[in-house]
């Protein structure tokens, strides 16, 4: 009778209903509401921009596929969530052709050479938005202000923050710059629909808490006592692409710490290295590039954090 109970069987032995495609088609809803908004501010040019970077990205994901003999899996949904994430970081000035190069960039180079999802070190839509901005930067930094109030070209509130702007420009309200109504790249300005979108990741148990708390409370914590007062904290919370970064491309499974401790220290380090470009940099910006290299220390944050083996040789 015993005997009937018990099935060997191989590993894994703890199964989940979870699938990368249930995965990444929730990060899309969390994306939903920041989309619509940045069409709302920006226009039908985002659309075109989110359209053709998910093209790119889905075509160029079957295409390395096919020519390295694996199975086509663009139906998990993740090269159309790295095509969002990448055009989420465009400016809506930017050209229809910047982010058809930037994705095919992401899947190919920053994914499939690596040996497709789950094995890329590096987040692939930073790396996009890495070399599009190493090889256009004049493009990359042309920013205008939402709604179409004025199509000239002018400065994020960081760049204002930084002193690199023009003289005489003002900062936007907080108000302004917690609902969207600022410029900036197309997907980043609402931190509200942001961290709505992030608390619904967190609540459906796709993304930890603890690499968006880590992050966002570090920053918090270095802009309160170099600004020293709330006001000023608030600007480097709601500016830019911390919160776009801390919710959606710091949690990348793949390049990100497995263990508790070691998301905590991941979510620090990004925090530091973010709030060291936007203050001592030349860059007023500094979201993609602290996660780009906190990626690159994931591998050595693992190998400490992770818990000892009890029986195991040293």
């Amino acid at each position: 009778m015993e005997e009937n109970r018990l099935k060997a069987s191989s590993s894994p032995h703890i199964r989940s209903d979870e699938s990368v495609n249930k995965i990444m088609l929730d990060v899309l809803i969390a994306l939903l509401p920041a989309f619509i908004a940045s069409i709302f501010y920006f226009g039908v040019k985002s659309l075109i921009l989110v359209v053709a970077s998910v093209l790119s990205a889905v075509i160029t994901e079957a295409l390395c596929q096919k020519i390295m003999k694996r199975p086509i899996t663009i139906g998990d949904l993740s090269a159309i969530v790295t095509g969002v994430l990448l055009a989420f970081n465009l400016p809506s000035t930017t050209p229809v052709w910047m982010p058809v190069i930037g994705s095919a960039f992401a899947i190919a180079i920053g994914k499939q050479v690596f040996g497709g999802l789950g094995q890329n070190f590096i987040n692939p839509a930073l790396a996009g938005r890495a070399v599009l901005f190493a090889c256009w930067p004049a493009l990359m930094g042309n920013y205008v202000a939402p709604l179409g109030i004025d199509a000239v070209a002018t400065a994020t509130p960081l760049a204002i923050l930084k002193g690199t702007a023009d003289a005489g420009l003002q900062m936007p309200g907080l108000l302004e710059m917690f609902i969207g109504r600022i410029p900036g790249c197309i997907g980043e300005t609402s931190a509200v629909l942001l961290i709505i979108g992030g608390i619904y990741l967190i609540v459906r148990k796709v993304i930890s808490w603890r690499i968006p708390v880590a992050y966002i409370g570090t920053v918090a914590v270095i802009a309160l006592i170099s600004e020293g007062n709330l006001t000023g904290m608030s600007y480097y919370l709601f500016a830019g692409g911390l919160m776009l970064g801390a919710f959606f491309m710091a949690t990348d499974y793949a390049t990100s710490p497995v263990t508790p401790k070691g998301k905590i220290i991941y979510g620090i380090g990004a925090g530091v290295l973010t709030m060291l470009i936007r203050k001592l940099g030349g860059y007023p910006e500094g979201v993609s590039y602290s996660i780009l290299l906190m990626n690159v220390a994931t591998p050595l944050i693992d190998k400490y954090t992770s818990p000892k083996i009890f029986g195991g040789a040293k």
